[in-house]
């Protein structure tokens, strides 16, 4: 994943917008003409740390592309000790309904809306790979759930792997080494929302279409959403806002390479400008230079523009 981007400078450290637990971000829902929520941190590296990244976006439930957006040129093996880390907890909420599970492919974080509940869970995920992608512009719903789930690869599932070297047996049997770790939420009839037996892969296109989880999270989501939840899933790479105050935010994330050509080039994936975000952009009170300094940096964190 190549980056072209700057850090920018994080609002406070206090965890004033939301709490983190051992298992999900939770937002408490803003008012209906309000989308900003939460807050990022500032972290410095202990002096002795010899945490890789991963780790760390464990901790603070990030993936790792919403850390190498936040932290351009971060070692990925070892941040360096001493160092400042955004963690980027301030999100502009997705254009949808507030409403079951929204999945983002482009920022790579699944939303969760609780029936009844004046909150929001946010979790990172991996997606799929390029011409194996994550359904995108898609409304479903959760169609069944299980525990322990069984992976069966496709025939030419098989045949890529042989090609690589390695022969997958006809069915991966229940377990913690199953690629689609401890639990799964089906989706529609051919995806899944589930686990993994390879952490490193959340916030990565690594898998053939499903959307992948660490195992808490996952877990989390197993015993939370109902069968028959509402799943929508998206792919926006630029969110923006008007916020009651007036303020407006733009938070710009790296696009999804839609081509090799795309995937392999160090220039960045254009970015274009939906008709919903130049309409906010297009005030005369928003600064076009740092709506263009967002777009160019994408740096995943919301932006004030006005």
């Amino acid at each position: 994943m190549k980056m072209n981007i700057r850090a920018l400078l994080t609002l406070s450290l206090a965890l004033v917008a939301f709490s983190q637990t051992a298992f999900a971000v939770e937002y408490p829902l803003p008012a209906g003409n309000s989308r900003l929520v939460g807050e990022n941190i500032n972290l410095i590296i202990p002096q002795d740390s010899k945490q890789p990244l991963e780790d760390i976006a464990a901790q603070y439930q990030m993936g790792l592309s919403n850390m190498l957006e936040a932290n351009p040129g971060v070692d990925v093996l070892l941040p360096v000790p001493g160092s400042m880390l955004i963690i980027p907890q301030q999100l502009i909420l997705p254009d949808t309904p507030r409403e079951g599970i929204i999945v983002n492919s482009a920022e790579m974080r699944i939303y969760y809306y609780p029936k009844g509940q004046n909150k929001v869970i946010v979790l990172p995920i991996g997606i799929g790979q390029l011409g194996k992608d994550t359904p995108f512009d898609w409304i479903t719903k959760v169609e069944r759930k299980k525990a322990g789930p069984t992976w069966t690869p496709t025939a030419k599932m098989h045949e890529e792997y042989r090609a690589n070297g390695e022969i997958l047996p006809a069915v991966f049997p229940a377990g913690p080494d199953n690629p689609m770790g401890l639990y799964a939420l089906y989706v529609g009839r051919l995806y899944a929302i589930h686990g993994t037996n390879a952490n490193f892969g959340i916030g990565l296109r690594v898998s053939h279409g499903c959307v992948r989880l660490r195992n808490d999270d996952i877990k989390y989501l197993f015993d939370n959403v109902p069968v028959g939840t509402r799943v929508q899933f998206i792919n926006e790479s630029v969110k923006a806002t008007v916020e009651p105050d007036g303020s407006r935010y733009i938070e710009v994330h790296n696009p999804l390479s839609v081509n090799e050509a795309q995937l392999k080039s160090e220039t960045p994936v254009p970015i274009t400008l939906n008709a919903g975000i130049t309409n906010i952009t297009a005030d005369s009170s928003v600064s076009h230079t740092v709506v263009e300094q967002a777009v160019q940096e994408r740096a995943g964190i919301p932006v004030k523009v006005n």
